[in-house]
């Protein structure tokens, strides 16, 4: 893919919060892409799509309930009418929690975290990859966590459910890539600055416990825009696991 600066090119957001979302949205605006935001709220999605116009970045805010697997493919055919095409999806559960331990996960406690952290994400790259593939041309990015990658004791429960969606990236880059698609992950193992997780840790002045890596969300979003126009690995971990 390549880097020149473009202005017919769209970048969706899928689940477009105040973090990362936020961030992703300014990165790829700057290079002249069209940006479809979506997330649950409305009210918060016309004011980004307010800044992003106050920048010069046109874009659209699409509400909707990605957790609600049926509506996904409808959601996407609604971003494709609007801005003609979806060059580059990218997948991001905002403001959900489940770590569970590994002891005492049962398919009760599995089940509600499912649709946001693997059948969600896997719906969203299965409904806009006929458009990419007829195009010869698009990018998937799935973000997740860093149990996706590391189990940690004590924090299963998603852990388990990203892993499954990254299986499927990579399974999915293999099939695409010689079609001019790619698919990708970028596993997250930091609190995000201005996140709702980020606002939620903090709320009330308590300090951050100190244990906890903090990213900004504008190097995450800089690191993302490498991956899908390097497209040289199919998954990005910040911050960098040590060597072993």
């Amino acid at each position: 893919m390549s880097t020149t600066k473009t202005t017919t090119r769209t970048i969706a957001i899928f689940g477009a919060g105040t973090g990362l979302g936020a961030s992703l949205a300014a990165r790829f605006g700057r290079e002249g892409y069209r940006v479809a935001l979506v997330a649950r709220r409305a009210a918060p999605l016309e004011e980004r799509v307010a800044e992003l116009a106050r920048a010069g970045i046109e874009a659209a805010a699409f509400p909707a309930d990605i957790t609600d697997i049926a509506a996904v493919p409808a959601l996407v055919r609604a971003i494709e009418q609007r801005f003609g095409a979806i060059d580059i999806a990218v997948y991001q559960p905002v403001g959900h929690a489940g770590f569970v331990s590994a002891v005492d996960l049962d398919a009760a406690k599995l089940e509600p975290m499912a649709n946001i952290f693997a059948f969600a994400p896997i719906e969203v790259s299965h409904a806009v990859l006929p458009g990419m593939l007829a195009r010869g041309d698009g990018a998937i990015v799935i973000v997740g966590g860093l149990t996706a990658v590391v189990p940690i004791p004590g924090l299963s429960g998603v852990g388990p459910l990203m892993a499954a969606a990254r299986n499927y990236v990579f399974t999915l880059n293999a099939e695409v890539k010689e079609k001019g698609v790619f698919a990708g992950t970028l596993n997250i193992g930091a609190v995000i600055e201005n996140s709702a997780g980020f606002r939620a840790m903090t709320a009330g002045g308590v300090a951050l416990d100190p244990r906890y890596p903090v990213l900004n969300p504008d190097d995450i979003a800089e690191e993302l825009w490498t991956l899908v126009n390097r497209r040289d690995r199919v998954e990005a971990i910040l911050p960098p696991l040590p060597a072993a």
